[in-house]
């Protein structure tokens, strides 16, 4: 049985919208997108070596998979990070039709919670989310996240999705790491401890 891993980027106030780029999710009028864009240079060397760097494979919202399909950079030699996310097998949860054209990709069949139940089940490397919020609000109220990759950046937006909207289910976490980035993004590891 493998662990399934959130990744996420948020904002001190919890907002997880957009942070890459202001056209990335502008849903509900959010018009802050790319606030993450400032601090991305210590904060992508960290991500590379606490979530990249041991083989993974990925489990991807459909919007999210497409923003990384269409926008991931080349691989080869002299990008080894682009190349495992490239190589690691990617599982997509979606409802729209249409082919997946980045390699190792997979829609996931049957309801959400039954196959990504499965896939945890499987033999295999540490299954990851990246991003992906709608997904990783069900995933968490199924009880089916092991582990939170949280990144905080400086950062108030004072309105956009939450990582916990209100009527979030109970839970807890053990601390399990918190290591803060020269520019004051801190990256904090937690693991699950179950319904609080």
């Amino acid at each position: 049985m493998r662990k399934l891993a959130v990744l996420m980027f948020q904002t001190l106030d919890g907002v997880i919208q957009g942070p890459s780029s202001p056209d990335e999710d502008p849903s509900d009028g959010f018009t802050q997108g790319g606030w993450a864009v400032p601090y991305w240079e210590g904060v992508m060397a960290q991500v590379l070596v606490e979530a990249m760097d041991a083989p993974y494979d990925i489990l991807f919202g459909r919007r999210t998979y497409d923003i990384f399909a269409g926008h991931g950079p080349g691989d080869g030699p002299e990008n080894p990070a682009a190349t495992k996310l490239h190589q690691a097998r990617k599982y997509v949860v979606t409802s729209q039709g249409g082919s997946l054209e980045w390699n190792n990709s997979y829609v996931l069949k049957g309801g959400m919670i039954s196959a990504v139940t499965r896939l945890k089940a499987e033999n295999g490397p540490l299954l990851q989310t990246h991003g992906s919020g709608q997904l990783v609000h069900s995933l968490l109220a199924a009880g089916l996240v092991d582990e939170l990759r949280l990144w905080t950046f400086p950062v108030v937006l004072g309105a956009g999705r939450k990582m916990f909207p209100n009527g979030s289910p109970l839970a807890s976490f053990q601390t399990l790491k918190s290591v803060p980035v020269e520019n004051g993004t801190v990256m904090t590891i937690y693991r699950s401890a179950g319904r609080a």
